[in-house]
C-alpha cells in the first residue's frame, strides 16, 4: 500500500515510526527546505507544501496513493489541502482510504459530562471552529468519491519525547489545579494502531473519538511523572494564578469526558495504555527523561 502524508508532524512521523513496514512506499509534505533534509536524511521521502505554493511532484504521487493520512491543520478560512488539490484526489484513480485528524476540541465544553461521536459539536474557539468546516468539507468529498473518508478526532496527544516526564526533566511542568476540570489524552502507539485498524477495515464518512478511558486532572499526570522519576511534584497553582498564554488558558474552557466506545466496537482495538499511568510506566521503562533520573 502506497502512503501519502500531508502534514509530517510530531504525530503523523511517529505514525510512520511504528507502522511504516506496512507500506510499499511513503512520502509526505513539509513547509521547510531544511525539514526537508533532515527527513531525507532520515529516510523518508517528502515534498515541499507551505499552504498554497507546492511541489508539482505531489500531483505525481497522488496518482499512485492508495492511502491518504491528512495531519496539516486548516488554515484562516480554508483547509490548504482541499482548496489545492481537492480536483486532483476526486480523481485519484487508486486512492481507497482518506483519514483527516480533527480534534476532540470541536465538542467544546459539556461541564465535565460524557460525550461520544453522536454529541453535535460546540466549539468554543475560531481553531475548533475551522476544524469543525473541514471536517465537513472533507466527508462532503467522501460522500460523492470512491474512497472512504474517516474523522478521527484526536484528544491531547502524548509519546516519546513529548510528555509530562520530559516537562518534568526540563524543568517547565506546571501543576495548575482548576476544581473539576479534566482533560482526555491518548498515546501515539494507540493513534497508530487506531489508524491501521482502519487502513485495514474502511467505513465511509466514519467518525472516531480517539482518546484513552481516563479522563482526569491534568494535575494529576503531572503528579505521577514525577513520582516515577523520585521528585518532589512542582507546587499546586490555582487556575487564576497561573501564568499561561492565552491558548494554553483556552484549553481549560472546554471540560468533558470523551467516550473511546466506537474504536473498541467497529475497529477492534484494545488501547495499548488505557490510562495515562499505564502510558507514563512505558515512557519511563523506555528511558524517557533520563536527565531527571539524576536529581
Amino acid at each position: 500500500m502506497n502512503l501519502f502524508v500531508f502534514g509530517l508532524g510530531y504525530t503523523a512521523l511517529q505514525f510512520i515510526h511504528l507502522q511504516g513496514h506496512r507500506f510499499t512506499s511513503i512520502c509526505g509534505t513539509v513547509r521547510s527546505i531544511e525539514k526537508a533534509k533532515a527527513l531525507g536524511a532520515a529516510g523518508i521521502q517528502t515534498c515541499r507544501f507551505d499552504g498554497k505554493d507546492f511541489d508539482h511532484a505531489i500531483l505525481q504521487h497522488l496518482e499512485h496513493t492508495e492511502a491518504l493520512l491528512i495531519s496539516a491543520p486548516p488554515a484562516e478560512g480554508q483547509d490548504p489541502v482541499l482548496e489545492q488539490f481537492s480536483e486532483a484526489l476526486a480523481h485519484a484513480p487508486r486512492l481507497r482510504w482518506v483519514g483527516y485528524l480533527s480534534t476532540v476540541g470541536v465538542y467544546g465544553d459539556a461541564g465535565g459530562a460524557w460525550v461520544d461521536e453522536s454529541t453535535p459539536p460546540n466549539p468554543a474557539t475560531a481553531r475548533a471552529r475551522r476544524r469543525i468546516e473541514a471536517e465537513r468539507k472533507w466527508l462532503e468529498l467522501g460522500a460523492s468519491a470512491s474512497f472512504a473518508v474517516q474523522i478521527f478526532r484526536l484528544a491531547g496527544i502524548y509519546g516519546p519525547g513529548r510528555n509530562a516526564l520530559v516537562k518534568i526533566a526540563d524543568g517547565t511542568a506546571k501543576r495548575i489545579v482548576k476544581p473539576g476540570q479534566v482533560f482526555n489524552r491518548i498515546h501515539t502507539e494507540d493513534i497508530a494502531q487506531v489508524l491501521m485498524a482502519s487502513m485495514d477495515k474502511p467505513s465511509r464518512n466514519a467518525i472516531y473519538n480517539v482518546t484513552d478511558d481516563e479522563p482526569g486532572p491534568p494535575q494529576d499526570v503531572i503528579a505521577y511523572a514525577a513520582e516515577l522519576l523520585g521528585q518532589e511534584p512542582p507546587p499546586e497553582i490555582p487556575f487564576e494564578e497561573a501564568d499561561q498564554t492565552p491558548m494554553a488558558r483556552a484549553f481549560y474552557e472546554d471540560n468533558k469526558r470523551i467516550r473511546n466506545t466506537r474504536i473498541k466496537s467497529e475497529l477492534g482495538v484494545r488501547l495499548r495504555y488505557p490510562t495515562f499511568r499505564d502510558g507514563l510506566q512505558r515512557l519511563f521503562q523506555a528511558g524517557e527523561a533520563p536527565s531527571a533520573r539524576k536529581h
